[in-house]
């Protein structure tokens, strides 16, 4: 299956770049490139994009706005946004992965890392380093405008095994890791995981990441679980 890739940069001279990191990938094609949020909700519904490489500060309607619509409109459900982001940007790229953002990226990405990226949300999944991502909420937590972020679903209505799946969820446990931890078959880790999702309200596992996180279920100042011995 060829990944049907979108860039969306206000910079010609970054989206150039992007595109020659991926242009020898025989499955990635470059579907259409974008300069503001506009114009990329419009291209991602045109061109059918699979994966939107999506820049957060640009003229016009920005970046997050853009995830955000786009997470909202039925027949772009299947598009998966990856943010790239800059230290400056942390506080919105929280926003974002709440809005339906599928992970998110440094401008400054190896080529390898790049398509690496690619491959891993078109297929569904979240692209989130757990290291990375609990650096970068415990910063958004101490700043003034962590208020407005909306309010974290309850988790009452989880059951107990369905918080203990979304804590090593937000530890960047994958299927198969939790299952080996919890001693669980991988099919029942992805049924807690999915039905974890509808409770919440969850797009994918980087909404459940930031939901954890912000409904104090894991915390910035725990250490990561230990290794299973199992």
């Amino acid at each position: 299956m060829t990944i049907r890739l979108l860039l969306v940069d206000d910079q010609a001279l970054i989206r150039a770049g992007f595109r020659m990191f991926v242009d020898p990938e025989p499955d990635i094609e470059v579907v259409g490139e974008a300069g503001d949020g506009f114009e990329a909700v419009d291209l991602a519904r045109a061109r059918r994009a699979d994966v939107v490489l999506m820049d957060l500060r640009m003229p016009g309607m920005d970046g997050l706005e853009a995830t955000r619509r786009m997470a909202q409109a039925e027949d772009l459900a299947d598009v998966r946004v990856l943010v790239l982001t800059t230290f400056e940007d942390d506080e919105n790229v929280i926003l974002a992965l709440r809005a339906g953002a599928s992970g998110f990226l440094g401008k400054h990405v190896e080529p390898a890392e790049l398509t690496n990226a690619i491959r891993v949300v078109a297929t569904g999944e979240a692209l989130l380093s757990p290291r990375a991502t609990r650096g970068l909420i415990s910063h958004f937590l101490h700043q003034p405008m962590a208020a407005s972020l909306p309010v974290a679903p309850s988790l009452a209505q989880l059951t107990n095994r369905e918080r203990e799946v979304l804590s090593l969820v937000a530890c960047g446990l994958s299927n198969d890791e939790i299952a080996g931890r919890l001693h669980l078959s991988r099919l029942t880790v992805k049924s807690h995981v999915t039905r974890t999702m509808t409770k919440l309200g969850a797009r994918d596992r980087a909404q459940l990441v930031v939901i954890a996180y912000q409904s104090r279920l894991v915390r910035v100042d725990e250490p990561f679980p230990p290794e299973s011995s199992a």
